[in-house]
């Protein structure tokens, strides 16, 4: 993120964590040992303690 803060909100938190579970669904390894074999949890878990990190782009503006 582009904050010091690793979670603006939890609509962010889902989205990173949705994108992460289907990186983790297409075959990539996981970044550490979580308790689940699920790939939502396990990207939660990435999340939480650091492993993954996202970014929430700003907003664009439309032309006058």
């Amino acid at each position: 993120m582009a904050d010091k803060e690793p979670l603006q909100n939890k609509y962010s938190l889902v989205k990173g964590a949705a994108r992460r579970a289907r990186q983790l669904q297409s075959g990539a390894p996981p970044l550490g040992v979580s308790n689940s074999i699920k790939a939502c949890r396990v990207a939660q878990d990435e999340i939480r303690v650091g492993k993954v990190t996202y970014t929430v782009s700003a907003k664009l503006q439309s032309p006058a």
